[in-house]
């Protein structure tokens, strides 16, 4: 591949969208798998709905719409939305995200994020991760103003790096962003964690690994 630098998606893909609920588990008790899958469902419904209805609000205050919602739901007490919140700024990553980041550097190659998160919420969630030091760019849909998979989202780095869209590799775990990205012209690479089903959506990808250390043998 005429690879000339790595974007990832951040949530689901570097970073465990789950970990917050995962870590107030013993509050939430055994449904709270359940109710981390459903704050992430509507989470994305909302990005894509206000899209649609050119009704921009940051993804930060999607997030904590999503959650009111997400917790009316599942019953959850309503003291526990700061702590949810505080913990979704500081996701974890997946276990072998930093030393993948690392080994990619060592080539030399361009990496970033592209995200629908705001850049404080990037910066934050990269920092308090000790990754900051590995991403040359943290590209954030606020440039536009509309949520992926927009293709104005992923123009971005196509503009910043000054590069051709099919010069660059994305990765993402949803399978929608993946098809957004190659229908755009990237080589969108799907991190399958979880033994899904791709989505029809015009564009499968050539390469899918199940996790980011498969990519190290293909760039």
């Amino acid at each position: 591949m005429n690879t000339k630098a790595i974007v990832f998606d951040a949530y689901g893909t570097l970073f465990d969208v789950n970990s917050a609920a995962e870590k107030c588990k013993s509050k939430i008790g055994n449904k709270w798998e359940a109710f981390a899958n459903y704050w992430r469902t509507t989470q994305l419904e909302y990005t894509w709905l206000r899209s649609l209805m050119k009704k921009h609000k940051n993804f930060w205050e999607i997030t904590e719409d999503s959650l009111d919602k997400s917790m009316k739901v599942f019953n959850i007490d309503k003291g526990m939305k700061n702590e949810l919140l505080k913990l979704y700024k500081v996701l974890s990553p997946y276990p072998e995200v930093k030393k993948v980041l690392e080994n990619l550097k060592d080539k030399k190659l361009k990496l970033a994020i592209l995200s629908n998160g705001t850049p404080s919420l990037l910066n934050e969630l990269v920092s308090s991760n000790n990754l900051k030091n590995l991403f040359d760019d943290l590209f954030s849909i606020e440039e536009v103003k509309v949520f992926k998979p927009d293709s104005r989202v992923y123009e971005i780095p196509v503009k910043k790096y000054n590069i051709n869209a099919n010069e660059i590799t994305f990765l993402s775990a949803n399978t929608w962003d993946v098809s957004g990205g190659g229908n755009f012209g990237y080589n969108s690479i799907w991190v399958n964690r979880n033994n899904s089903h791709f989505d029809i959506l015009d564009y499968q990808p050539k390469n899918e690994v199940d996790n980011l250390t498969q990519l190290l043998d293909i760039v």
